[in-house]
């Protein structure tokens, strides 16, 4: 049974086509690979399964139940997040305060309710702990490693404990240590059974850690293949046009 199954999903943006029928099925515990040169539709098809906007056409289903998303917390609610490029998060405000940012948790005291530090300390160490962060609580953002960074991120997204996790170019512009720390991350999410769309243009790390590699090109699905029945070099030429197909 498929976790994620898109259906024939098209964008026009005007007179623009970003992505035409693109079909695109993953199972829990999968980790697959999105690549495809800059403008192939990669940013547009997760953004389209994370609520940023709907699809010109197509249907999306998530259990085998077909879902409409109008707004990113519709996508939320049925079980998937994203961490994007950029991350999102505050570098003033520590690492605890990142991962309940606008999911504060709070108690009452008589009429009042303020926010529970202690609960929200508590629950990020649990997820740092799950993923094998040495991330902790109470440290700043701006004082943080990439890795240590992606590890808030992914920690956020694990607070709703969904099924799908979107990630946008996790390793770009960092080093070759935090990029491993990364990697591991995403090894983690799988051995819990998260399904992981990882879009990458760093060919080692999408067949250091996925299961299949998912080609666009032009904003068409050229391939979609087993990693171990693909390579680099016929990935590379799918990309640039030099295979047609696979």
């Amino acid at each position: 049974m498929s976790l994620l199954k898109l259906s024939g999903i098209s964008k026009n943006f005007g007179a623009i086509q970003a992505l035409q029928d693109v079909n695109l099925d993953i199972a829990a515990g999968e980790v697959v690979g999105l690549m495809g040169d800059n403008g192939a539709g990669k940013s547009t098809l997760v953004k389209i399964i994370a609520g940023n906007f709907p699809p010109s056409s197509g249907t999306i289903a998530v259990d085998d139940k077909e879902v409409h998303f109008t707004k990113p917390v519709d996508a939320r609610n049925a079980g998937i997040e994203i961490v994007y490029q950029d991350l999102a998060l505050c570098d003033n405000l520590t690492a605890a305060a990142n991962v309940f940012l606008g999911r504060e948790a709070k108690r009452s005291i008589g009429p009042v309710k303020i926010l529970d530090y202690p609960t929200m300390y508590k629950r990020s160490a649990e997820l740092f702990q799950e993923l094998k962060s040495e991330t902790r609580p109470r440290d700043l953002v701006r004082q943080m490693s990439g890795g240590q960074r992606q590890a808030v991120a992914i920690a956020r997204t694990r607070l709703s404990d969904p099924k799908i996790v979107l990630m946008d170019e996790p390793t770009a512009a960092i080093s070759v240590r935090q990029v491993a720390e990364v990697l591991d991350l995403i090894r983690r999410l799988k051995e819990t059974n998260h399904a992981v769309v990882l879009i990458s243009h760093r060919m080692p790390d999408v067949f250091s850690v996925c299961d299949r590699v998912a080609v666009l090109r032009r904003g068409q699905k050229v391939a979609d293949k087993v990693i171990a029945e693909s390579s680099p070099e016929e990935v590379t030429a799918l990309i640039t046009g030099a295979l047609e197909a696979a």
